[in-house]
C-alpha cells in the first residue's frame, strides 16, 4: 500500500527491515505469550520510529570538546515532548525515550465507547502535559484503531499551547484511522510502522494483534461472566 508524500503519511513497513520481524513477532500468538518479548518488541519498534521522526526535527550546531581538539555537531535545537495514552501506549512511549532521553512527556487516560448512533467515541479522563508552545509534539500509541482517540487527545493538548509541529506514531495503524485523522487534524504528520486496511464490528484493528494494553501488562476485568 502506497501513499502520497503530500498526504504526510510515512509507512515505515514500505522498505523491507528488520522492522518487518519485530512486527511478525507481536502479531503472532504463540510469541504474543512472552509478555517481557511482546512489550520489548514494541519497545524496539518505538526507537525505530523515533529515529525516523528525528530526521524531520531542527537542529542546531555547538562546539564539542573532544580529548584532541574542539569539533562542530549537531544538537536538536529544542526538546521535543512524547505524548502517550495509557496504558497500551506506554510500551511504544519508552521507546520514544530511549531516543529522546531529554524530551519532556505527556500522559493522557482515555476510553473508547459505543455511542447511541453505534459509533465509536473516545473519553478522555486524564490529561498532563507541559506547555507546547513552540515544541514539536509527538502522540505516540501502540494501536490506532479509529482514529476518534487520537484525534480527541490531540485537541485536549491543544489546551496546553501550540506546537511548532505534530508527529501521530503508532505500531499498527488502520486505513480508516487515517482517513479519520486526515479529516479532523490533516496538518499532523502520521508515522506507520505498518498499516492494516480493515476493522472488524467491534473497531479492532484486522489483521491487527488483539488488545496490546491486555497482552503487554494482563487482561482487564470486566465484571462477573453471567
Amino acid at each position: 500500500m502506497g501513499y502520497d508524500i503530500s498526504m504526510n503519511i510515512v509507512n515505515l513497513s514500505e522498505n523491507v527491515s528488520i522492522l518487518h520481524e519485530y512486527i511478525r513477532e507481536i502479531r503472532d500468538i504463540e510469541i504474543q505469550k512472552d509478555r517481557m518479548h511482546f512489550v520489548k518488541n514494541l519497545e524496539r519498534i518505538g526507537e525505530i520510529s523515533a529515529y525516523e521522526i528525528s530526521k524531520k526535527l531542527d537542529y542546531k550546531i555547538v562546539q564539542t570538546q573532544t580529548p584532541l581538539t574542539t569539533t562542530d555537531t549537531n544538537t536538536l535545537a529544542v526538546q521535543p515532548v512524547i505524548a502517550t495514552i495509557i496504558r497500551a501506549g506506554l510500551p511504544l512511549y519508552n521507546g520514544f525515550m530511549q531516543v529522546f532521553e531529554k524530551a519532556d512527556s505527556a500522559f493522557m487516560a482515555a476510553y473508547r465507547k459505543t455511542g447511541k448512533d453505534g459509533n465509536m467515541e473516545s473519553v478522555v479522563e486524564y490529561a498532563s502535559s507541559p506547555r507546547l508552545d513552540g515544541r514539536t509534539l509527538i502522540i505516540a500509541d501502540t494501536m490506532i484503531a479509529t482514529g476518534t482517540t487520537i484525534v480527541d487527545i490531540y485537541n485536549k493538548l491543544m489546551e496546553y499551547g501550540q506546537p511548532s509541529q505534530t508527529f501521530i506514531s503508532g505500531a499498527i495503524v488502520s486505513k480508516p484511522a487515517i482517513d479519520y485523522i486526515q479529516e479532523h487534524i490533516p496538518s499532523v504528520t502520521i508515522y506507520a510502522a505498518t498499516i492494516d486496511n480493515e476493522l472488524n464490528d467491534k473497531f479492532y484493528i484486522v489483521p491487527g494483534l488483539g488488545d496490546a494494553g491486555d497482552i503487554s501488562y494482563g487482561a482487564k476485568y470486566r465484571g462477573p461472566v453471567e
